[in-house]
């Protein structure tokens, strides 16, 4: 039957409640540090303040230099959690504002209105979960005037004045997954644990970046009415690594070497993401030499690897060497020019 002019129609969507209920609760109000105090900073400070108190904490609790420790890789993950966020401006007004907590994940408290209001974050849901709720009512008043309910969708039965329960597509999840470098640069299997006690093991493929965005078909909220479930959307976060940076596909990587490994040359032992590869350093190196290990870099499937690039970096004894320094006053190049253009 047709709906009367001016009807109200209260639509009743089966597993709303359970939906938004126990597993909902579980993920958006459990506990969660702030990440200006992890970092020891104010909620004032400069991009250029944080991104020092970071590198300080990562230095002292990166897994590396803290081999077998599991507080310190605990340390480091919630160091490096709170770094993505705050030195992302987006990110950092987004949680200032409330709108997110400090894992990145959408509050409790608006996810109402995210899902059903118009306006920007209206537009902003729809356009993650795939569907408008005006297009659902729209549909149902379209079907309503053919007079029938077939299909599986929603409708008014013919002259019974039944209800039909209308399919519905699940939304999709929203989730952050933290790999190191190495993973990330290699490739890894990672378990993922859901708010709702499932566990998932999600395919890290090599060559990815911050910022990717990992889909997992039919992992998200479960669909209505025997509609499919919505996806799960994992956003990666690369933990930055004390030695390697990365530059496209290339690793990069600076490298002290002794004053007689620069002036003499010889084979060095230099730290790739594969292991440990010898190298010749060339007679006559200096700060900033640059030498290059061609296809030791990030290897993305279906595209040729980069390379690794290593710069050296001259170091003089960490106590004074009274030898040396006899010899270097009766040097007779002593007096070479190292700042003119």
């Amino acid at each position: 039957m047709r709906p009367e002019p001016g009807a109200r129609i209260l639509l009743v969507i089966p597993g709303l409640a359970a939906s938004c209920g126990e597993a909902g609760w579980q993920r958006y109000c459990r506990a969660m540090n702030d990440p200006y105090k992890t970092l020891g900073v104010s909620k004032t400070a400069s991009a250029d303040e944080i991104k020092k108190a970071y590198r300080k904490l990562a230095k002292q609790h990166h897994p590396d230099l803290n081999p077998g420790s599991a507080a310190a890789a605990s340390k480091f993950k919630d160091i490096s959690g709170a770094y993505d966020l705050l030195s992302d401006a987006d990110k950092r007004g987004r949680f200032d504002r409330g709108e997110i907590d400090a894992s990145g994940q959408e509050r409790a408290d608006s996810s109402f209105y995210r899902s059903h209001a118009g306006g920007p974050q209206g537009a902003r849901y729809r356009a993650n979960a795939g569907f408008d709720p005006s297009d659902l009512f729209a549909d149902m008043f379209a079907r309503a005037g053919q007079g029938g309910g077939g299909g599986g969708g929603f409708g008014f039965g013919r002259g019974g004045g039944d209800f039909q329960e209308f399919r519905m597509r699940g939304s999709d999840q929203s989730y952050t997954l933290t790999v190191d470098f190495i993973e990330a640069a290699k490739g890894a299997q990672k378990r993922l644990s859901f708010p709702d006690g499932r566990t998932l093991d999600v395919n890290v493929p090599a060559g990815t970046e911050t910022r990717t965005v990992l889909r997992l078909r039919n992992q998200g909220q479960p669909g209505t009415g025997g509609g499919p479930a919505g996806d799960a959307l994992i956003e990666v976060t690369v933990e930055p690594h004390p030695l390697f940076r990365r530059e496209g596909n290339n690793v990069l990587v600076e490298l002290p070497v002794t004053l007689t490994e620069a002036l003499l040359g010889g084979k060095i032992n230099v730290p790739t993401i594969d292991g440990p590869v010898s190298m010749t350093v060339p007679a006559g190196s200096n700060t900033g030499t640059r030498l290059r290990l061609r296809g030791r870099g990030v290897a993305p499937k279906g595209a040729a690897a980069g390379d690794q690039y290593i710069t050296l970096k001259v170091m003089l004894p960490k106590e004074p060497d009274a030898a040396l320094s006899d010899f270097i006053k009766t040097w007779p190049g002593r007096e070479y020019d190292v700042r003119s253009a």
